[in-house]
């Protein structure tokens, strides 16, 4: 039976990824200000950070339509899809109704939308567990068996260093962005079902960072678990946390991934977003 697994484009699919030929990216849009940018293989990290900081205005995301997500269902006998948490985007609900209507005329195919209940890091954790599974010869029903588990057991946690898509998406007050820029105050965030909270908070970043590896620490971790750090120009911070988390925590599978589009629009310039 041949496989294809597709995540929307905070997945972050690598090249060799996409080389494989059964991994499928399907790109969101963004938008900031009056200028559309398509999510996909031409994404510039540099000059989008450039937009987004020059602009007052939040920028936006567009999830892919039902077509975007059919066109890549082609000569795939098992699809399995992997989206946004459905609480942060619309990606979820547009993969449901493609699956809805292309099994109308393909009935005989298997589709099934996972929810990652978190992104970036996340989401690339999925489908790696997806492959993991298919390329075992494990049963579709089992596959999805599986990757629910393991979805329950996934943990995100991450640092920002700068706060100001957040103010300016409404999640942050200006007076309480003026007051953390003035203080270097660095909330530390994690998913919950979902949805972005905050955990806790330090003084620098630094010290955020050492605060997300105490929670770690503290919280409990399966050190068999593979570890994805997404980094947006933060790739010596996220080296020194996979150091760390190899060298103090027993982790033996700790992998940096650069953020694109969706990733960057969310973690902004200096964020660091550890998924396991």
């Amino acid at each position: 039976m041949k496989f294809r697994i597709i995540g929307d484009s905070c997945c972050d699919f690598t090249k060799e990824d996409l080389a494989k030929g059964y991994f499928v990216s399907v790109p969101l849009t963004l938008t900031v200000g009056d200028v559309d940018i398509i999510d996909d293989e031409n994404f510039n990290q540099e000059y989008f950070l450039k937009l987004m900081s020059d602009c007052e205005t939040c920028p936006k995301s567009a999830c892919p339509s039902p077509d975007a997500y059919i066109d890549k269902f082609q000569d795939a006998d098992d699809i399995y899809i992997v989206t946004l948490s459905s609480k942060l985007s619309g990606s979820f609900n547009s993969a449901l109704v493609a699956r809805q209507i292309y099994l109308e005329n393909h009935p005989n195919v298997n589709i099934h939308v996972f929810d990652s209940k978190s992104a970036a890091a996340g989401e690339h954790l999925i489908c790696e567990k997806i492959e993991e599974c298919a390329l075992a010869g494990m049963d579709y029903k089992d596959v999805i068996t599986t990757v629910d588990e393991y979805i329950k057991g996934m943990r995100t946690i991450f640092v920002l260093d700068d706060l100001e898509v957040m103010r300016k998406n409404g999640r942050m007050s200006k007076v309480k962005s003026i007051a953390a820029n003035i203080l270097n105050i660095k909330p530390v965030l994690y998913a919950v079902d979902g949805e972005i909270r905050q955990l806790d908070q330090a003084r620098g970043m630094n010290k955020a960072l050492n605060k997300l590896l105490w929670h770690i620490e503290k919280e409990g971790y399966d050190k068999t678990r593979k570890v994805i750090i997404s980094q947006c120009n933060s790739r010596e911070r996220c080296m020194n946390i996979k150091k760390i988390l190899m060298d103090k925590f027993d982790f033996k599978n700790v992998e940096i991934l650069n953020g694109k589009g969706v990733t960057t629009m969310y973690e902004n310039s200096g964020g660091v977003v550890v998924s396991f």
